[in-house]
C-alpha cells in the first residue's frame, strides 16, 4: 500500500498539508474550523457568557463523518476521574478518526489558568499571585508541570495565559491577570508560555486585545482605549509571549475597540499579528465570540455573515461548539457569498498545527502511556513554593509579626475556615464543582485556620466566622468580638469568594462598583479593631481593596491573591515566621474605594494635584512589599550620555543586613521628563529578584538599551527620542533608592517589530563571580 504524501513524515508539514487540503471537500475543510462541547449545559448557570442562549444542538454521529477540528473541555465540563477520562477521550478520538475519510483526530483543549481545570488536579495560585512573586523562572516551572499533566491525559491545547493588563481593579477578572504593568505581565506571561510549550502543549494567549480596558470595568463592555494606550500598554505582553515564549495560538477578545470587535478586526488579527509580528499559528474564538458578532455586536445580520466577518479578519477556529462555522457557512460558500479561499486559509493553519502535534501521522495513538496523577507530591511542593513567594507583607509597623509561638490567637473572618477561599474562579472547585455539590473537592486544601493550628501547635487558637463574605448579616459580630477580647492578637481573615457571572465577589462577570471590602467585612474589621487587641489583617482576594480606612490602626497587613491549594500553609508560614515574606504588589492598593479607575501608569495629569480635590495616590504602591529582614542598596552610577541606539550598564549592590534569609526585588523604572506626547510619570522596565542569606552581598547590573525608552508618537510610529531620561532603582514605584540620569543624543529612531523588549540583568557575587541570576532576563 502506498502512503499518501500527507501521511509521509519525511515531507515538510507545509507539503503534507497542501496535499491533504487538495483531497478534502468543502465540508471536510470546514469541519476542521470548529469544536464541539460534549456535555455542555443548555439550562441553568453556565461557565461561559450566554452559554444557554448560544449552545446549539447537533447530531454527534453525523457531525464527525466530516471530521472535527477541536474537542472542547473533555475534562473541564463535569467531574471525571482523570484515568477514566483519559480512556474516554481516547475512545472518542478513535471514533472521530474512524468516522471520517482521512482518520484525523480532533485537537483537545482545556482551561489551565491556575492549573489544569479538572477534578483532582493541582490548584495553583492564580496569575495575580504569579505577578506578586516576581519570579518568572518559578512560573515557567509551574507551567511545565501543568503542561505535562495535560499531555498525560491526551490534551493538546491550553487556554492560557491571560495577558490583559489591569486598567481598572473593579473588573471581576483582575484575579486572572498578572498585574497592572505591561513589562511585569509580559515577562511573567512569556515564562508561562515557555513552560507550557516546552511540555508540548499549544499555549493560547488571551484576550487579544484590549479586554481589560472595558468601560466602567464591566465585563464585555466596549473598549475606549486610545491608540497609544493600546500600543504601549495593551499589546507589549503579547509581543513578549510570542517572541520569547513561542505561543502557537491566540484567542480573540470579546470586546470591541472604538466600534470594531476584535473577532472581526483584520487590522488586529491579520495585519498586526501576522504581517507585522510574523505569527504563524492559529487564532481561536473566545467562547461564542463568532456568534456574538451577530447577537451582541450586531455587525452581522446572520450566522453566515458573522462567520464571514470572523474568517475575513483572520479568526480560524470557532469555539466552543459549532454554530456559525457549520451549515450556515457552507451554504454561504456554495451561494458565492463567502470565498472558499477563506476556508482554505484557516483550514491550512489548523492542519499545520495538527501536523506539528503528530495528529496526521499513521502511528498516531491516543491511548495514555503513563500513570496519571494530577496532584502529585511534586506538584503540591511547587504550588507551595509559588504560594509562599507570592504572599505580600503590606505593613508590620511595630513588628507584631511573626507571631509568638505560644500566644493566644483569635482567628476571625469568613475566609479563615473555607477551603474555597484559596481558589480563583477558574479552579475546578469554583468553576465547575459548585454545580455538583454531591462530588467531593478532589484535592486537599488546608484552610488558614487549620494551617495556623499546625504551624503554631503551642498557641491557644479560637475561631469565630463573624460574618459571611457578601451577605449583610452582622449577627456573628458579637462572638467574633468576644473571642478577640480574650486573645493576645486577632488574625482577621477576610476577602473574596470566587465565582462566575455574579455568583461570587471576584471572577468572570463579578465586577464591582467600588473597592470596599465585600459585604459587611469592613464593619467587622472596625469592630475587631475597636477591642484594642492588635489585629493582623489577612486578605485572600482576587483584586486589591481600599484599606485607607484602617491605615495606622492595624498591627500588620498580609495580602495573598488566591494562593491555591497550598495557600493556607503559605499564609500561616508567613504569620509564624517560618516563611520570610517576599511578595511584591503587582497592583496598587488604593487608599479610598472611589476615585477609580487608577493604576500607577499615570501621566502628570493623572497624579495628585491642585486641580482636583480627589487624591488618587495609592496606600501601597505598585511593587511594594515588606520583609522580616533588611537590605542595604548602594550604587555609584550617576549616569551618562548615550546615543538613541546606545546602551548603558546600571549596577547596584544589595546586602542583606538583617538576621534572616530573605528576598529583595530590585526594580528599575524609567522617568521621561519631556516627550512629544504625555508619558507615565514612571514605568517598570526591569527587575531582579534576589535570594540572600544574612550578610550576603550581590551586585546586579541592569543592561539598559535605548529601545526600552520607546513609545508610540503622534503618527503611530514607535520611536526613541533624544533628550533627558532618568533610570530609577527602587523597592517599589514610589520607593526610589538611586537615580541615574541619561542624555540620549542623535536622531529620532523609529523601531520595528524586532525592538528590544527586555532589560537584561547580570548578577555577580562580591568577588565578581557569577551569582544566582536565573535567566538574567528580567
Amino acid at each position: 500500500m502506498t502512503t499518501a504524501p500527507w501521511r509521509d513524515p519525511a515531507l515538510t508539514a507545509s507539503a503534507r498539508v497542501d496535499d491533504l487540503l487538495s483531497r478534502m471537500t468543502l465540508e471536510e475543510k470546514t469541519a476542521q474550523l470548529y469544536g464541539v462541547w460534549v456535555g455542555a449545559s443548555t439550562d441553568g448557570d453556565g461557565v461561559a457568557p450566554l452559554q444557554r442562549e448560544m449552545t446549539a444542538d447537533y447530531d454527534w454521529d453525523e457531525l464527525i463523518t466530516r471530521g472535527l477540528g477541536q474537542l472542547t473541555r473533555p475534562f473541564g465540563t463535569a467531574p471525571v476521574d482523570p484515568a477514566l477520562g483519559a480512556q474516554a477521550l481516547a475512545r472518542a478520538q478513535r471514533r472521530i478518526a474512524g468516522a471520517g475519510r482521512f482518520g484525523i483526530p480532533a485537537l483537545a483543549h482545556e482551561e489551565c489558568l491556575a492549573g489544569f481545570t479538572t477534578w483532582q488536579a493541582t490548584a495553583y495560585p492564580v496569575p495575580l499571585a504569579w505577578g506578586a512573586s516576581w519570579d518568572a523562572e518559578l512560573v515557567e516551572e509551574m507551567a511545565g508541570a501543568i503542561g505535562r499533566d495535560l499531555r498525560a491525559v491526551g490534551v493538546h491545547q491550553g487556554l492560557a495565559p491571560v495577558l490583559d493588563v489591569v486598567r481598572d481593579p473593579r473588573w471581576g477578572r483582575v484575579e486572572e491577570t498578572i498585574g497592572e504593568d505591561p513589562y511585569l505581565v509580559g515577562t511573567i506571561g512569556a515564562a508561562y508560555v515557555r513552560g507550557l510549550e516546552a511540555a508540548g502543549i499549544v499555549a493560547t494567549l488571551k484576550h487579544f486585545a484590549g479586554y481589560a480596558s472595558s468601560a466602567g470595568a464591566r465585563n464585555l463592555a466596549p473598549v475606549r482605549a486610545g491608540v497609544r494606550e493600546f500600543a504601549d500598554i495593551t499589546l507589549p505582553p503579547f509581543e513578549f509571549a510570542l517572541r520569547e515564549g513561542g505561543a502557537r495560538s491566540v484567542m480573540a477578545a470579546y470586546t470591541d475597540t472604538d466600534g470594531v470587535p476584535a473577532s472581526a478586526d483584520p487590522g488586529l488579527l491579520t495585519e498586526l499579528l501576522r504581517e507585522d509580528w510574523g505569527f504563524t499559528g492559529t487564532v481561536v474564538a473566545d467562547y461564542f465570540g463568532v456568534g456574538f458578532l451577530q447577537s451582541q455586536h450586531r455587525i452581522a445580520g446572520t450566522e453566515a455573515g458573522a462567520a464571514h466577518a470572523a474568517l475575513a479578519a483572520g479568526l480560524d477556529v470557532e469555539l466552543p461548539t459549532v454554530k456559525c462555522y457549520g451549515k450556515p457557512l457552507i451554504e454561504a460558500v456554495r451561494a458565492g457569498e463567502v470565498p472558499e479561499s477563506l476556508i482554505d486559509r484557516a483550514a491550512r493553519r489548523v492542519l499545520l498545527q495538527k501536523c506539528e502535534l503528530g495528529l496526521l501521522d499513521e502511528d498516531w495513538n491516543p491511548e495514555p502511556t503513563e500513570r496519571i496523577a494530577l496532584d502529585s507530591t511534586a506538584n503540591r511542593a511547587l504550588a507551595r513554593r509559588l504560594a509562599e513567594k507570592s504572599v505580600v507583607l503590606l505593613d508590620n509597623p511595630d513588628g507584631l509579626l511573626p507571631l509568638a509561638p505560644d500566644t493566644r490567637i483569635a482567628v476571625v473572618g469568613p475566609r479563615a475556615a473555607d477551603a474555597l477561599a484559596m481558589l480563583g474562579c477558574y479552579s475546578f472547585p469554583s468553576h465547575v464543582l459548585t454545580h455538583h455539590p454531591e462530588v467531593p473537592m478532589g484535592i486537599e486544601i488546608p484552610t488558614v485556620l487549620e494551617a495556623l493550628r499546625t504551624e503554631l501547635p503551642d498557641a491557644k487558637i479560637t475561631f469565630a466566622e463573624g460574618c459571611g463574605v457578601d451577605d449583610p448579616d452582622t449577627g456573628g459580630f458579637e462572638e467574633a468580638v468576644a473571642r478577640t477580647a480574650e486573645a493576645d492578637v486577632c488574625v482577621a481573615v477576610l476577602g473574596d469568594r470566587a465565582g462566575l457571572f455574579g455568583r461570587g465577589t471576584s471572577g468572570e462577570g463579578c465586577d464591582v462598583t467600588d473597592l470596599r471590602l465585600p459585604g459587611v467585612q469592613g464593619e467587622l474589621l472596625d469592630s475587631l479593631v475597636a477591642t484594642g487587641v492588635p489585629v493582623v489583617l489577612v486578605l485572600l482576594t482576587g483584586r486589591p481593596y481600599a484599606l485607607g480606612r484602617w491605615d495606622g490602626r492595624l498591627g500588620a497587613v498580609v495580602q495573598a491573591f488566591f494562593p491555591g491549594e497550598e495557600g493556607g500553609p503559605a499564609v500561616a508560614g508567613v504569620l509564624s515566621g517560618r516563611v520570610n515574606p517576599s511578595g511584591r504588589l503587582p497592583v496598587s492598593v488604593p487608599r479610598v474605594p472611589g476615585g477609580q479607575p487608577w493604576t500607577y501608569l499615570q501621566p502628570p495629569l493623572g497624579l495628585a494635584g491642585g486641580a482636583s480635590n480627589l487624591d488618587p495616590t495609592p496606600l501601597y504602591a505598585f511593587g511594594h512589599g515588606r520583609s522580616y529582614t533588611t537590605f542595604a542598596w548602594e550604587s555609584d552610577s550617576a549616569g551618562a550620555e548615550i546615543g538613541t541606539d546606545g546602551s548603558y550598564d546600571l549596577p547596584v549592590t544589595v546586602r542583606n543586613t538583617g538576621e534572616h534569609a530573605g528576598a529583595e526585588v530590585v526594580q528599575l523604572y524609567l522617568h521621561d521628563p519631556v516627550a512629544s506626547v504625555t508619558r507615565p510619570d514612571v514605568r517598570l522596565i526591569g527587575y531582579q529578584r534576589l535570594e540572600l542569606e544574612p550578610g550576603e552581598t550581590v551586585r546586579v547590573t541592569f543592561r539598559f538599551h535605548a529601545d526600552l525608552s520607546a513609545f508610540t508618537d503622534r503618527s503611530g510610529a514607535r520611536v526613541v527620542e533624544p533628550g533627558a531620561l532618568e533610570l530609577r532603582l527602587g523597592a517599589s514605584s514610589a520607593d526610589v533608592r538611586h537615580t541615574a540620569r541619561l542624555n540620549l543624543t542623535g536622531p529620532v529612531r523609529t523601531l520595528g517589530a524586532d525592538r528590544r523588549l527586555r532589560c537584561e540583568t547580570e548578577v555577580t557575587g562580591p568577588s565578581g563571580g557569577a551569582g544566582p541570576a536565573g535567566r538574567g532576563a528580567h
